[in-house]
């Protein structure tokens, strides 16, 4: 079996423009954004099954096409729905522009749909419009090379297919996919194992497994079980939450060449990246997106002193994010950066206790981000901070 590059050859075909529930999803480039039909281990298209045939007649009428979005090394930021703090409605300009802020700042790509974007908050067409929005963003910002990762979770195998049609059709050039967790007592040894190789099976775009016990009744899928669904030619990465990082060894060391084994929490980013990982999907790049990267960016030049003391502060900071959840992720943009909302009921809004607590637990990340921002400069070190945060100031000398 060939290795996993994540690299597909891209189609010389004339502009294509879909339109899905209103949603006008124009392509970059004279390329349409859909991704790749599941290919066998032969190099050759398989026939597309039943379920997919019936999906295309049902929701698209259009032949797939090829997209050139590779899946690169670095930070990827899962972003948040923004929601018009009154209706509740889909604030779609902040939804552009927080995915374009992301990217600048060094960000190599972006998922929607997954546990900071409340997909379990949101309608299917909704789904569609947050990751056509997205996509649209990024292309009109010149950053049309960014791969956008679609959440597809849901308790179906069908389910779990159609959204990746969904994905595919709004923009998304792969798809994250919870295991299922409704009926956990009823599934035996295979069924977790079925359920992504099915998938992976009808799907048009590319794969990732996406382990994360504390969303799914506690499952968490074991490194033999990972290691074997790496096997299949449409399953090209693994987003571990868990936190495993003995796991993320054995998964990363045993994986064909080019999958991307990643971390799922910006805490442990070094410590993934020393164990194989090629990355993190992490929450906290959206709060701090160029201290995320930076932790990376120094490990990989061999700097590996200030690579610590970043972890160090970055790993602070993402503790505030991980109590607050997404509660707390937005209660600091709207805090530090003037956007970000509130999540949709049932979801609690922050007391002004609360937002203050929030402030408090992001303020060193945050002085960190600014300093980086500003280009490491001697003039912009915290030196007034220093009784507060020694180590920040410690690592900012470092830095300039």
């Amino acid at each position: 079996m060939s290795p996993h590059t994540n690299e597909r050859s891209v189609h010389n075909d004339n502009d294509v423009t879909l339109s899905l529930s209103g949603l006008a999803l124009h392509s970059e480039a004279g390329a349409p954004h859909l991704g790749s039909n599941y290919r066998a281990s032969n190099g050759r298209k398989s026939k597309k099954s039943i379920l997919t045939d019936s999906y295309l007649k049902t929701h698209s009428g259009n032949s797939f096409h090829e997209t050139d979005r590779p899946l690169r090394p670095g930070i990827y930021a899962p972003t948040p729905a923004f929601f018009d703090p009154e209706t509740e409605d889909l604030d779609l300009p902040t939804i552009r522009s927080h995915s374009v802020r992301l990217v600048k700042a060094g960000i190599v790509g972006l998922v929607t749909q997954g546990s900071n974007g409340e997909a379990v908050h949101l309608s299917q067409s909704e789904r569609r419009a947050v990751t056509a929005a997205t996509r649209g963003a990024l292309d009109d910002a010149g950053f049309g090379n960014v791969p956008v990762i679609v959440g597809c979770g849901a308790q179906s195998t069908r389910e779990s297919i159609e959204l990746c049609h969904d994905a595919m059709l709004s923009g998304g050039d792969y798809a994250m996919v919870l295991p299922p967790a409704y009926y956990r007592a009823l599934y035996n040894g295979e069924s977790q194992y079925e359920f992504f190789s099915d998938i992976a099976r009808e799907s048009p775009i590319p794969i990732l497994i996406y382990n994360y016990p504390g969303a799914v009744a506690g499952i968490d899928l074991d490194s033999d079980t990972i290691t074997k669904l790496s096997k299949h030619p449409n399953i090209v990465g693994c987003k571990l939450t868990c936190g495993n990082t003995g796991k993320l060894a054995r998964v990363a060391n045993a994986a064909p060449s080019g999958f991307m084994t990643m971390g799922g929490s910006s805490d442990f980013t070094l410590q993934s990246l020393i164990a194989g990982g090629k990355g993190v999907i992490g929450g906290l790049a959206n709060i701090a997106p160029k201290a995320c990267a930076e932790v990376f960016n120094l490990y990989v030049e061999g700097r590996n002193e200030e690579a610590e003391k970043m972890q160090a502060v970055v790993a602070r900071g993402d503790w505030g994010a991980i109590k607050g959840g997404v509660v707390g992720t937005k209660s600091c943009l709207q805090t530090y950066f003037g956007y970000g909302g509130f999540g949709r009921r049932p979801l609690p809004r922050p007391t002004p206790a609360q937002e203050a607590v929030y402030k408090e637990d992001f303020e060193e990340l945050l002085l960190l981000e600014e300093f980086l921002e500003n280009g490491c400069r001697g003039s912009d070190i915290h030196s007034d901070r220093i009784k507060e945060f020694s180590q920040l100031v410690e690592l900012e000398h470092m830095l300039v």
